[in-house]
């Protein structure tokens, strides 16, 4: 068990003073299987109220407008986490099973479908259905095309945009976590396998020492629905384990990104992110 405090700092500069801003920020996580949230706030500066809700896909939201004049939008999201190590069991459906059992639920179904930012190139298709007829069961089949993803994929900072699509970056065969997961994403659901995009963050010191506080990034992973929710890493090729912080979880990055808003004002923005993690126990 791992007990990790996050502090994550996003916003923007802006050019010259906005009259006004309109956000959503996701940047909060909640508590699931193998994750306990003990402590989590959310501060925003210029001080504004804020509405909390969760949205349609679990992934807690703050929407929130600043209508007084402003050069910066500063968030500072804390969380205290208990994270644990979570099982990988092999299930026993075979894909015609597995087929009906996608059915009964509206959450299966709904993330079958491709979108812009996953829908795979036809040398990828062709990966994913050899993989298929290869493995023994489909959880075996979604590992496997995983980890053929992480290991053609190099991943480099700066090679993609958060507007990349997978084709993109499959065609450069350079990416990020973002990018690795959405081709990830795509490849199973290009044979029939439900998959959904998490965002969240990972310890990158797997032996930090209590109290060490080391300077991390948002991160992003797959899982997958083989008779009952999978996590995996493809960008490092591991399981979900007890350094994984779930924040979100959605269709592709457009559902969870940390922060999206819009303002008035003729002046230009840039975007500033940093991340630190501290292992608590």
């Amino acid at each position: 068990m791992n007990r990790l405090r996050i502090r994550h700092e996003t916003g923007f500069h802006y050019d010259g003073e906005v009259t006004a801003s309109y956000n959503e920020a996701r940047m909060l996580p909640v508590s699931t299987d193998g994750q306990l949230v003990l402590f989590s706030n959310l501060e925003i500066l210029p001080i504004s109220s804020h509405h909390s809700y969760t949205d349609y896909w679990g992934t807690r939201v703050s929407s929130f407008e600043i209508l007084t004049p402003h050069r910066e939008l500063s968030l500072a999201a804390t969380s205290l986490v208990e994270v644990r190590p979570q099982p990988h069991p092999e299930h026993g459906l075979g894909w015609d099973a597995l087929a009906v059992e996608i059915e009964r639920a509206t959450e299966y179904v709904e993330q079958l479908a491709q979108t812009r930012r996953t829908l795979p190139p036809d040398e990828l298709v062709e990966l994913a259905h050899a993989a298929r007829a290869k493995a023994d069961s489909p959880c075996a089949t979604a590992r496997a095309i995983c980890e053929q993803i992480g290991d053609r994929i190099e991943y480099m900072p700066g090679s993609t945009s958060v507007y990349t699509t997978a084709r993109e970056a499959w065609e450069k065969k350079k990416g990020v976590c973002q990018d690795i997961t959405h081709l990830a994403i795509g490849a199973l659901r290009s044979i029939g396998l439900p998959a959904r995009y998490v965002s969240g963050y990972l310890h990158p010191k797997p032996d930090a020492a209590i109290g060490e506080t080391i300077a991390g990034e948002s991160h992003a992973w797959v899982e997958w629905f083989c008779g009952d929710w999978q996590g995996f890493d493809p960008t490092n090729l591991i399981d979900i384990g007890d350094r994984h912080v779930a924040v979100g979880r959605g269709r592709d990055y457009n559902d969870v990104p940390p922060l999206r808003g819009v303002y008035a004002g003729p002046y230009a923005s840039k975007l500033f992110v940093t991340v630190e993690i501290t292992r608590e126990a």
